[in-house]
Order: C-alpha cells, then structure tokens, then sequence
C-alpha cells in the first residue's frame, strides 16, 4: 500500500497528493497517512489542516485508541462542492447536478433541436442548470466545475466543436466562455461518446481499464479507455470510427467498389434509407428500433449487417489496441442482440486469436444516466487532480 500510494505522486506528497489517497471514501487517520506517504506526521498533520480548511475532508469520528486520546479520522467530503454535467444530444438536453464524488443529486431532460445554434440551447441549458442548483439545494458559490459532451468533434484544449456535422451554427463557438459568463468555474467540453464511455466504464465495468465503447445511432463513434486513462488523441478526434471507410468484403451484401465510410453503411440514418429502399417506411433510427422490436424480417436483417459492418472495423481497432471488453450502445444497440450478434460475428472472425482470447463484447447496461455521470466524472477529475487540490488547500 506504501508504494501504491507513492506512486500517485512525487517522493515528498505535497496536500493534493495526500488528498488522492482519500478520494476512496476511506476514513484514515493521520499516523495511517503518514504511514502510507512516509512523511512525518508534523507534515502530514499541517497538509490535512489545509485539507480540513479547504472543505474537501471533513473529520469521519474517533479511531480505537492505543492509550491516550483517541485520533480522529479523516475522510473525503463528496459534498465540500458541485459539478454541474450536461448531455446535449440531436433532440434533447439533459442536465444534472453532482457531488464531487460522481454522485447524481439531481436531473432534468427536456427535448430541443441542437440545430437551433448554440446560444439558444446553452440559455435553455443554464436556465434549467439554476433551477436544478435550487431543488437539490446546491449553491452556486459551491459550484466547482461544468462538465458538457455534445455530439460532435470538440478539441478538447479549447472545448470548441470543430465541424460538427449535425450542429449548424456551433462550429468554433466558445461554449466554455459562454457558460463561464453564467458561472465563473472551469468548463469542460467533449464529444458525447468520450463522456459516455467514462459513464459506461464507472456504472458497469469499473476495473476494466482496457475499454471501447462504441454508439450506434444517428451517427457512430467510439470512447477509447486504454491503461485506465480516457485517449482523446492529439487534437481530440480519436475514436472517431464513423468516417473510417470500410473496404469492401465478400461477406458484405454491398456491391464491388462501394467503400463509403462506416456512418454512411451502418447507421441508424443508413439502416433506414436500406429499408425504405425495400419500400418499407423508415425515416430514422427510431423507425429502426419500432421495426426490429416488432419483428419485421427485413428491419432485423439489416440491423444484423449493420452489426457486420461495424465489426469489420472494430476488428481492426481490436487488432491495434487490444481492449478486455467492447461495450456497444446507442439506439440503434437498445433494439436487441441483433446489432451485437452482427458485430461479434465479424470481430471474432477477423481479430487476431490472442486479442479476442479474453475479449467481451457485450451490450451496454447504463442507461440514460451514463453521459451524465460521464462528464461529471470528467469535471472531478480536473477539479481534484493534485495540482488544483494544492492550490485550493493553500488559499484555504
């Protein structure tokens, strides 16, 4: 446990780095600290008194004493601040209100055009951001963080989206400076799968470190979680497997030459245009969905080689970064196995036999809170890494 400990920091723990050992809700006392860190406990003492001052521990009861005055135990405090975290979609908003340790306190959804531009979605969003502050009695000056996944491309350095394809009026917008304007804390912003990935990893597969979780639904894109850590790549389009052009295969129903990219062969958007080319009514995705849940032949079938086609890629991604578990979502997914089954088909087929030995692939199981709790996860990740938590604690 010493070591494990030292590792999360430098040799010489400053208060940020003592505070990550709490962050498990453990309480300890201050010897057990200092026996974990090996600092002297006049040290550690003086760095959880600026802890204690900053609000984010709190003191959790008496330890047994071993003779004399029993210690005190210290612990994390979830509710020392507040993470505001927004799912934006095509046709919804979804904001919540979380305490530090991912928890969701609260959350409201209500249905909008993101194509409406970004001004009036962020002002229906904040609108909705205060009321929720003051129904699960949050004040704003506790506020730490906002976190936002739209559904698009977002340099992440900057937390503007770059040419969103479904979001006129949004491209190079400065939504952090806008929120900010609102509440003065850092904004973070992310494509919606990045944040749904973190979601899915902390609601359903919390010690998988190797993870790729991949949407299927008006678009397709994946969230990649490689040694535990989320991989945004240099500029923040990695995982963006919908504008991969999948070759053609003599497995796939699509004739010789037609190599479009994946988004355009097996989205929801394209699974419907299939169908209503076999003259079947089915305009988007959630067409698709009604049509396989009622067990319409040719909807199915379409949806299994959508499956197909997403595992000709994922195949690839398997071979190249070798995760421990495939979680597929989005709409398109809540239709049933039919998806899946497509998709473990090929993937099993074509991947290398020592990446898929131990590889799931498996349907996800989060539900409508994951993007949520994803971009809470996000914010408190920034807000408490070391670094912040040391300059907290030496303002307190």
């Amino acid at each position: 446990m010493v070591d494990a400990a030292r590792s999360t920091g430098a040799a010489n723990p400053e208060a940020g780095e003592i505070f990550q050992i709490l962050r498990d809700g453990r309480a300890r006392t201050k010897a057990e600290l200092a026996t974990l860190t090996g600092l002297a406990r006049s040290t550690v003492s003086s760095r959880v008194d600026a802890l204690l001052a900053s609000g984010l521990v709190r003191p959790a009861g008496e330890a047994v004493s071993t003779g004399g005055r029993p210690p005190v135990r210290i612990a994390f405090n979830p509710l020392a601040g507040f993470v505001l975290a927004v799912d934006l979609g095509a046709t919804h908003a979804t904001v919540a209100v979380a305490d530090l340790a991912g928890h969701i306190l609260g959350s409201r959804t209500r249905q909008l055009d993101i194509a409406d531009g970004p001004e009036p979605v962020l002002d229906s969003v904040l609108a909705d951001a205060d009321a929720l502050l003051g129904d699960v009695g949050a004040p704003p000056e506790r506020l730490v963080g906002v976190g936002i996944g739209v559904p698009g491309p977002v340099e992440h350095s900057t937390g503007r989206p770059t040419n969103p394809p479904i979001m006129p009026g949004w491209d190079r917008f400065d939504v952090p400076g806008y929120v900010q304007a609102t509440y003065q804390v850092p904004v973070l912003v992310d494509n919606d799968v990045n944040i749904l990935a973190l979601g899915e990893q902390a609601l359903g597969w919390p010690g998988v470190e190797d993870l790729v979780f991949v949407k299927v639904a008006t678009g397709i894109g994946a969230g990649i979680i490689s040694g535990g850590q989320l991989q945004r790549g240099a500029q923040g389009s990695a995982g963006d497997m919908g504008h991969v052009q999948v070759p053609y295969s003599h497995d796939s129903p699509r004739p010789p030459g037609d190599e479009r990219d994946l988004e355009a062969i097996a989205s929801g958007t394209a699974i419907a245009a299939e169908l209503r080319a076999q003259g079947i009514e089915a305009r988007a995705s959630s067409d698709v969905v009604t049509l396989v849940r009622s067990g319409n032949p040719a909807a199915i079938a379409a949806t299994r080689q959508a499956g197909r086609e997403v595992g000709e890629v994922l195949a690839t991604v398997v071979n190249m970064l070798n995760p421990s578990l495939i979680v597929i979502g989005g709409s398109i997914a809540r239709a049933g196995e039919h998806l899946l089954a497509g998709v473990r088909e090929v993937v099993y087929r074509r991947s290398i036999p020592l990446a898929t030995q131990h590889l799931g692939i498996v349907q996800s199981q989060a539900g409508e809170t994951a993007a949520v709790l994803g971009a809470a996860i996000m914010v408190t990740r920034h807000v408490l890494a070391p670094a912040n938590v040391d300059a907290l604690a030496a303002r307190a």
